[in-house]
């Protein structure tokens, strides 16, 4: 009994508001709907928009000539910020429709014991409606573009809804949150070109590799726990071989990664781009420690680093190619 007390204490220290701004501009009443959202862990809706401003930089740059004017082959700065706006939105209803969801798993978890839900700082009918009131702002974000993006973009949310009810199923639930998180990858494409080709599609597929990596990395802060309550995942899946798992997975992303920008035509900067965001993920599994849950937290959000990377890389690729004939 005083080891589950002990622990029941931590758990609401683990999880209580900090002192993120998010907090102090907000006011008391509205902090458990931030916490619901995430918004004082921005790490969640930022690795959400890499994917999707990827594929806008890639779709710009694609098969770009010398000569061709600079705005022509940069994304267009409406499109990101509708997929920045869409992300926020997006990645804090699915993190209160899996809080809803997964309110009694939370309850046995120390890290998450204290969210709003199973804590009673809200009911389930509020959440709801704050799930509801994000999910209008994505669908108004998505109809700014076209049709073929538009019908895209409502198509993942059966994969959004499917996902957190993947740990209690397959050892694989990151594989899912792979299929969801890395779907701006298509729609980047899409909303350029308004069709998936094999560019996107094999952005897809690398991000898909990334994301069961990084968020294996952070699953590992939660193992000794997810096995108490049956909570299945790529960490306890892969234990000890997790660096040798994450070898592949993080080679077979920048494999799928350097195909798509060859396949598009990307200009050389962005494998530039691409090689320094390989060496950050090297450097992500040559220094992991899965014991350590501070680190493995750390090393999970520096994947906000590798998406700056890829995404500087190919932005570059536009504009070496506007300035080539001036070289």
């Amino acid at each position: 009994m005083e080891n589950i007390q002990s622990k029941e204490a931590q758990g609401r220290v683990a999880d209580a508001p900090s002192g993120h701004w998010v907090y102090r501009v907000l006011p008391r009443a509205v902090w458990p709907y931030a916490q619901l959202a995430r918004w004082d862990r921005p790490i969640g809706w930022i690795l959400l928009l890499w994917p999707c401003w990827w594929s806008a930089a890639l779709a710009a740059s694609a098969f770009a000539r010398p000569g061709e004017p600079l705005m022509t082959l940069l994304p267009d700065p409406w499109y990101l910020v509708l997929f920045l706006i869409g992300a926020i939105a997006m990645r804090g209803a699915g993190c209160t429709y899996n809080d809803l969801v997964d309110e009694k798993i939370d309850a046995q978890v120390e890290r998450t014991r204290s969210r709003p839900l199973p804590s009673g700082q809200v009911t389930r009918r509020q959440a709801w409606l704050f799930l509801v009131a994000q999910a209008l702002v994505g669908l108004v974000v998505l109809l700014q573009f076209n049709s073929f993006a538009i019908l895209l973009g409502l198509s993942s949310l059966v994969i959004v809804a499917a996902y957190p009810f993947m740990k209690r199923i397959t050892n694989w639930p990151q594989f899912v949150l792979g299929l969801a998180f890395s779907w701006g990858a298509l729609m980047g494409w899409a909303a350029e070109f308004a069709d998936i080709d094999g560019p996107a599609i094999l952005l897809y597929a690398g991000s898909i590799m990334w994301v069961i990596g990084y968020d294996t990395i952070y699953a590992h802060q939660d193992k000794e726990d997810d096995a108490l309550v049956g909570v299945r995942s790529t960490a306890r899946l892969f234990g000890e071989n997790t660096k040798s798992w994450l070898m592949g997975l993080y080679g077979g992303a920048l494999i799928c990664f350097a195909s798509a920008f060859a396949l598009a035509e990307a200009p050389m900067p962005a494998l530039a781009g691409l090689l320094a965001a390989g060496a950050h993920m090297l450097r992500q599994i040559r220094v992991l420690d899965i014991d350590n849950p501070d680190q493995c937290l750390a090393l999970f959000k520096s994947n906000g680093t590798v998406g700056w990377l890829i995404f500087l890389g190919l932005v570059g690729g536009g504009v070496w190619v506007a300035l080539k004939p001036l070289v």
